[in-house]
């Protein structure tokens, strides 16, 4: 029988897996299918089951989870969120154990029990506040005197970030750590001079005694939150680093402890000379300082990882002037809204995104697109948010503003990315699966083969090598493989203007091997200009073909229409109003003026309105498109009068990108709705592998699936609007943009200066992340595939070589800082 309840809680496919694995263990359910998106579970079982059992399961597993009959619809009690008091942003894991999901508060990851990250999450700064240096309660928006002791005000120190945090606590538990361990070594090491000038002082069972006292604050104070995470892990059976560890420091601090409280119950062979039983409290303390340590180094490597987005969030200023009734107002930029008018004095950082409405200048976009050189703005020209003027003052209008900027979108984007999984990720995950158990019944094989068929003292030999196993083996390193690269590498895209929008996409960009472009907007500027009129009769003069021309465009938003609107503009040409205006996509524009039919498009525009085109005109025109003109016919009343060509100039970049993508053994196929002549003139000039040309939208789409039918992989790059079918369909969408009217939503990645030298820098970083990331678990591998089986001892009969649990410890902690160190190498890679 099946029944289908709803589950409340679930926020991620890691929570899903974790309900429907749950599910699973309950007695009697042979089946189990869990529907993130609708919330519910269909659960099949042998004879019905109560709800109760199945609430209890849940409850049990700790995830925080619900289980509700059909129909019910419960609406938990919703709880107040408490004030983030380390940060100001969300947090999540940095080995995205649940896949997106993220928290409101710092803590530890539930799955793996690693520290969780913060997010940079807003490109505004806060509010600047005033604050009295002997009074610091009292908050000012702006600066003045106390009220209370009449001081100047001064500017309040922002508040540390959540890692700054996490960092400076892990350094005050190490310094102690250290302190309390360090004699602790050196106790257990003064055994190794001869005659012990220690035993002198006291006998060996007190300095024991002393061993023990010292280890208390190592133990249960400065890394007492890996014994936590060891429990969490094993209640929950997400087995991870902290397994381990737990389980290695703890096997050596109780044995140390029963050795000391009952030395009657063990063997002689684990006692020495002076009959006190040999106790480990420096393998355990500085195993737990050596880890701590570890962690310490990662905390800092780690807070280095998302430095671009912390650069990003520096472009943004603070305060900016707005002009109100012809006076200027310094403002917070919090106050701005959409509409207010703005004042950019030279070298400030440009506030919000907007449109200068006075003045001109040139502004620095490097830190959006990745280009040096200034660009020239005018009346008109749309600015965006963080980017710096030039020497000049000018006037703009906000049109985004807060979370809406380019620059928003940028670093959301860049979050969301750097919390993704990339697919190679699977593998690690696989392992990681098997890698805890296995671990742990070889390290119980270790002491079982050493305590039978090892030298004496046997027990004791057992014992270290099983514990050194349980510590070399922590996945730590190969979980962070992936994540770390991956975030440093989305972070390096957007400092250069490629948005990676998932990880997913950074991988497949290395595996493409055939890239669809799109002609205008693409490979060309996408500002097409009025080139010539050409009238082919005497019944109209060229300045009635141009009216009618015009005022039939006048009702479109294509570019090759406003192009000829804005040169019968400069012209004084007078509108005329068009009625029944129809827009046909993929042929032209129609319309009634002056009760006649009117069609401007292409030449299947004209056979559908059954217009005749002579031999002669078809001549003219492809002279025309010999020339790289776009060719649109002009048709009055059912009969061809002429025809508008139309230039667009190919990009200067896209010669060279396109020779240089084609150097990566990518073939590149021009896609476009021109007719045939331009389109072949454009593609012999650029030396492309193939093109086609009069392809409607859904063409398009056609023609990416049948390359993906024959094996290819194939990337699109296109303006993310008419393109949209073809995106959507590819393996791998790029769209093109620049300022705010990119399109982050319409594609896998996007290139915010919008030209094809963008692509070559996505596929050079692809190839740059994926070679790390694979070095990375190189690294992580190597550790455990050559510590675990000389920890157990396998070259000890060769060579007498044994891996102490102390150098095991080390050498686990500097595995996983040597994978983050090796991710942030990419920041210094270059992607042009």
């Amino acid at each position: 029988m099946k029944h289908t309840y709803h589950i409340h809680g679930m926020s991620c496919n890691g929570c899903r897996n974790h309900v429907e694995q749950t599910l699973s263990k309950v007695e009697g359910v042979t089946g189990v299918e869990v529907n993130l998106e609708k919330a519910e579970a269909v659960i099949e079982m042998e004879e019905h089951i109560s709800i109760e059992t199945f609430k209890k399961a849940l409850e049990n597993d700790g995830g925080g989870y619900s289980i509700h009959p059909e129909g019910h619809h419960h609406q938990p009690k919703k709880k107040e969120k408490k004030p983030v008091s380390n940060g100001n942003g969300t947090f999540y894991c940095p080995m995205q154990c649940e896949g997106d999901k993220t928290y409101d508060e710092p803590g530890d990851c539930p799955v793996c029990g690693m520290d969780l990250v913060e997010e940079q999450n807003t490109a505004t700064n806060s509010k600047q506040q005033w604050t009295c240096p002997m009074h610091p309660e009292v908050l000012e928006d702006g600066p003045g005197s106390c009220p209370k002791c009449g001081m100047d005000l001064v500017p309040k120190e922002p508040e540390a970030s959540a890692e700054e945090k996490t960092y400076k606590k892990l350094l005050k538990k190490f310094w102690i750590a250290l302190a309390f361990t360090l004699p602790i070594f050196l106790i257990a090491m003064s055994d190794m001079i001869p005659n012990n000038p220690l035993n002198e002082v006291m006998a060996p069972k007190f300095w024991n005694w002393v061993q023990f006292a010292l280890s208390l604050p190592v133990v249960f104070y400065a890394t007492w939150m890996f014994f936590e995470r060891a429990y969490k892990s094993i209640k929950t059976w997400n087995l991870n680093m902290f397994t381990l560890i737990g389980i290695g420091a703890g096997v050596a601090f109780i044995f140390s402890v029963l050795a000391l409280l009952f030395p009657g119950f063990f063997p002689d062979q684990f006692k020495g000379e002076t009959g006190a039983v040999h106790v480990y409290f420096e393998a355990a303390t500085v195993i737990l300082t050596l880890v701590l340590l570890g962690q310490l180094l990662e905390a800092r490597a780690h807070s280095k990882t998302n430095n671009a987005v912390k650069e990003l969030l520096k472009l943004a200023p603070n305060k900016t002037i707005k002009v109100v009734d012809g006076e200027e107002v310094e403002v917070s930029i919090d106050d701005i809204e959409k509409g207010d008018v703005l004042r950019v004095k030279p070298g400030e950082k440009i506030p919000v995104d907007g449109v200068i409405t006075e003045g001109e200048t040139s502004v620095d976009e490097s830190m959006i697109t990745g280009e040096p050189i200034p660009v020239e703005k005018a009346v008109d020209d749309t600015v965006s948010s963080g980017t710096i003027n030039g020497n000049q003052t000018f006037l703009m209008k906000a049109e985004k503003v807060g979370s809406d900027t380019l620059l928003s979108q940028i670093i959301n984007m860049v979050n969301e990315a750097s919390r993704s999984r990339a697919p190679i990720q699977n593998l690690a995950d696989k392992v990681s699966a098997y890698f805890v158990p296995t671990v742990v019944i070889i390290s119980i094989l270790t002491f079982a083969v050493w305590a039978i068929w090892g030298p004496q003292p046997t027990y004791v030999y057992a014992l270290i090598n099983a514990i050194a196993v349980l510590i070399i083996a922590c996945p730590c390193a190969l979980g962070l493989a992936t994540p770390m690269s991956v975030m440093v590498g989305v972070g390096k895209g957007a400092q250069n203007g490629v948005l990676i929008k998932n990880a997913e996409a950074l991988e497949k960009m290395a595996d493409v091997d055939t890239l669809i472009i799109d002609k205008t907007g693409t490979i060309t500027e996408g500002k097409p200009t009025f080139d010539h009129l050409e009238v082919f009769s005497g019944e109209y003069s060229e300045e009635e073909l141009l009216q009618y021309l015009v005022s039939v465009n006048a009702n479109s938003e294509h570019p090759l229409a406003q192009a000829t609107v804005k040169y019968g503009k400069e012209k004084g040409v007078e509108i005329l109003k068009t009625e029944n205006f129809n827009a046909v996509t993929g042929m032209g524009v129609e319309g009634k003026i002056k009760d006649l039919e009117v069609q401007l498009g292409n030449i299947k525009l004209m056979e559908k309105a059954h217009v005749e085109i002579s031999d002669d005109m078809k001549e003219k025109v492809k002279k025309a498109q010999e020339k790289g003109k776009t060719v649109s016919y002009l048709a009055i009343d059912g009969k061809c009068h002429g025809f508008v060509a139309i230039g667009d100039k190919i990009k200067e970049t896209s010669a060279k990108a396109i020779k240089a993508i084609q150097d990566k053994g990518i073939k590149v196929i021009m896609l476009t709705g021109d007719n045939t002549t331009t389109a072949k003139a454009v593609a012999s000039e650029l030396h492309l592998d193939d093109f086609k040309a009069e392809t409607l939208p859904e063409d398009k789409m056609k023609e990416v699936e049948r390359l993906q039918n024959n094996g290819k992989v194939v990337a699109m790059a296109g303006d993310g609007i008419n393109d949209a079918p073809a995106l959507a369909k590819s393996d791998l969408g790029i769209a093109m943009g620049t300022g705010t009217d990119v399109a982050i939503e319409s594609a896998m990645i996007t290139l915010v200066k919008g030209d094809l030298h963008g692509i070559v820098k996505a596929r050079n970083l692809s190839e740059a992340v994926m070679k790390n990331i694979k070095q990375n678990l190189f690294f992580a591998l190597i550790y455990n595939t050559i510590g675990v089986p000389v920890a157990a001892g396998v070259l000890y009969p060769f060579f007498g070589i044994l891996l102490s649990p102390m150098i095991a410890a080390l050498a686990m902690s500097f595995s996983s800082v040597s994978v983050i160190a090796n991710a942030l190498r990419l920041r210094t890679k270059s992607i042009d």
